[in-house]
This record gives structure tokens, C-alpha cells and sequence, in this order.
């Protein structure tokens, strides 16, 4: 197994960092290598806000309710960006309309996605932890105005990266067979049945967020994560309709 094969198949969630921090050279590797990632047309719809200030992680981290948010050594958010697009048309003298549709706002989330993901995958070859953080979303207005974003942006997902500081297992997947098929979708008869043996698997899984006890079923985490009441996050589509994007276009 070559080592970059090696590197996806070890990744782990780091949710503890050390004090130290990550030296300008690696920092500006992992950037580059973000900067590489395909993108829908080559257009690179995208922004990152490299977030240094120590107020801002702090209410961040209060609107994600997690406190070892503010806790990464380095934090960035991956910002969907129609708006700089949308400049260069309306200096062209084209209409800034051009950028407001879902398809445009599908196509800058993707892109987002992937450079995170090229971000991670570079942060995790040099020796550092990383940490996916989707809790953005429990107050998005006020990421949106704690960021200063213009118009036609929209934040789509925060990463944290440090010095790892914890050995959390690496967490189980269910098997290639039950989510790549052939041509066509495939339909379980039984779907418990299908997931018992990874039901399994994963209870004895421990998540060093609550390192005494074994995880749930994957089955039953279906159900209880699907339950979980995320008041906040019921006017997305408003927020992403304030930040003139218009959904039915």
C-alpha cells in the first residue's frame, strides 16, 4: 500500500491539540495544495477565511457549541463564493444576476468541499490532526456577520488543524457493498438485517468524547441523530435566500 492510500485509509476526527503551533512553511504547503483542487469549470467558486483572531474562534466556537473549536491550532472556514465572479461581470459590464441561481450555489458549495477535503488530505501528510467542523450552521447569520461576508457568499464548513495531541481509534466504515453499486441504485429487502454485522462493529467503536462508553449502533444512530432538534439551523434556506441567492432559479 503506497503511502497516500496509506494516509486515507489511517484518517482519524482530532479533537485535542498542543500548544505548538504549525510552522509558515507547512501552513503555506497545505494552502497550496487546498489551492489545487478541481473546481466546477475551473472557476474555483470558493474563498477560505483563515481565522486568526482569538475573539472570533471564541464566538465561533460559542455558536458551534464546541469548545474545542476556539481549542485548533489554525482554523479556517470554506466560504462558497459567487461574489468575486459577480464583480468581475459587473466590471465587464454583464449583469450580476448571473450568479444568483442554484446551480451557481450548488456548483461553489462542491467546490468548497473538495478544497477542504485536498486541504485535509495535505495537513494529514505532513503529521497533523484535523477536525471537520459542520456546527457553523447552528447560527449562520451570525457567521455571516461575525465574517463580514458580502452578498453571494455563504459559509459551508469550518476545519480545524494542529499538533495532535490524543490517539482516538480509527473510526469503522460500513462495507463498500452496501454504497457502491453497479449501474444502478440498490434496494435492500432488510436494511437491519444488512447493517446488523456493522451494528457491531461499531459498538465497539469509543469516541474519546466520551471515552468510557462504546458508541451506538449505526443503525440506532440513524434514529437518534435524525431526533436531534437543531432549532437553528430550520431557516438555512432563508439565510442562503438573505445572501441573494434565489433558489427556485
Amino acid at each position: 500500500m503506497n503511502e497516500t492510500i496509506n494516509l486515507l485509509m489511517k484518517h482519524r476526527t482530532i479533537r485535542k491539540f498542543t500548544k505548538d503551533k504549525i510552522r509558515d512553511e507547512d501552513l503555506k504547503i497545505m494552502l497550496e495544495a487546498s489551492n489545487r483542487a478541481p473546481s466546477a469549470n475551473g472557476l474555483q467558486k470558493y474563498s477560505i477565511i483563515h481565522v486568526t483572531d482569538k475573539n472570533i474562534k471564541d464566538k465561533l466556537s460559542q455558536i458551534g457549541k464546541q469548545s474545542y473549536m476556539k481549542d485548533a491550532t489554525e482554523l479556517f472556514i470554506f466560504i462558497a463564493d459567487l461574489f468575486r465572479n459577480a464583480q468581475i461581470a459587473k466590471e465587464k459590464g454583464e449583469n450580476e444576476s448571473l450568479f444568483t441561481s442554484f446551480e451557481m450555489l450548488f456548483q461553489s458549495i462542491g467546490d468548497s468541499y473538495i478544497a477542504c477535503q485536498n486541504l485535509v488530505v495535505a495537513a494529514e501528510s505532513l503529521g497533523y490532526g484535523t477536525n471537520y467542523f459542520g456546527n457553523i450552521f447552528n447560527d449562520i447569520d451570525k457567521v455571516i456577520e461575525i465574517l463580514k461576508l458580502p452578498k453571494l457568499t455563504f459559509p459551508v464548513i469550518a476545519l480545524g488543524i494542529g499538533i495532535i495531541d490524543q490517539n482516538p481509534q480509527v473510526k469503522p466504515r460500513m462495507n463498500l457493498e452496501n454504497k457502491v453499486f453497479d449501474n444502478s441504485y440498490k434496494i435492500y429487502d432488510d436494511y437491519l438485517e444488512t447493517f446488523k454485522e456493522y451494528d457491531n462493529i461499531m459498538q465497539t467503536y469509543y469516541d474519546l468524547r466520551d471515552a468510557n462508553r462504546r458508541v451506538d449502533s449505526y443503525t440506532n444512530q440513524v434514529i437518534t441523530q435524525a431526533k436531534k432538534s437543531f432549532i437553528e439551523r430550520k431557516d438555512i434556506l432563508k439565510s442562503i435566500e438573505k445572501q441573494g441567492f434565489i433558489l427556485s432559479k
